[in-house]
């Protein structure tokens, strides 16, 4: 069984929403943490975990930020992690995967489907061995609790409920 641990300087992780409905605001995670167990040699039998500190939410503004860590979005204080379980990692193509997986964030938890690009695997200058994945998915905010909506004088919603997922991960192989 080979184990792979994150590879947080080499990784990324980042969602994007509709604001006004006219433009996307971009965030990301900047503490974050991941593993993968697999046996297979193409991560067919992959079990993956990772999780992510809700209070190092980022989006470039402070007050946004503050924002998305109250009540209103997160509640960062009482729920200070968000998971992800994987429950199967399906081989598409040559480098393409689809992940399903438990999403939890505010102690709610839904199935979501992940697409997974398989970057390849090389060893570093320190002869470590290392693989990439970039993974997108979409999920609705509203489905896990994080419901604050506003509507403008006009008519048109502040931020959209669907929020795109962007994740490039980068592995190390342990042992």
């Amino acid at each position: 069984m080979a184990i792979y641990k994150l590879d947080a300087l080499h990784s990324e992780i980042t969602f994007k929403v509709k604001h006004l409905m006219i433009s996307t605001v971009t965030g990301s995670f900047t503490q974050f943490d991941a593993t993968m167990e697999a046996e297979s040699d193409d991560f067919s039998d992959a079990t993956i975990h990772f999780s992510a500190n809700v209070g190092s939410i980022s989006t470039g503004n402070e007050q946004r930020d503050g924002h998305l860590k109250s009540d209103d979005f997160f509640a960062a204080e009482k729920f200070p992690t968000l998971s992800f379980v994987g429950t199967s990692f399906k081989k598409v193509t040559d480098s393409n995967y689809e992940l399903l997986g438990n999403l939890t964030i505010k102690e709610v938890t839904q199935p979501v489907t992940l697409a997974v690009e398989y970057g390849g695997a090389m060893t570093d200058f320190y002869g470590q061995s290392k693989v990439g994945f970039d993974i997108t998915g979409k999920i609705s905010r509203s489905a896990f609790g994080l419901t604050w909506s506003a509507v403008t004088e006009a008519g048109g919603v502040v931020v959209s409920d669907e929020v795109k997922l962007q994740l490039a991960v980068q592995l190390v192989k342990q042992g």
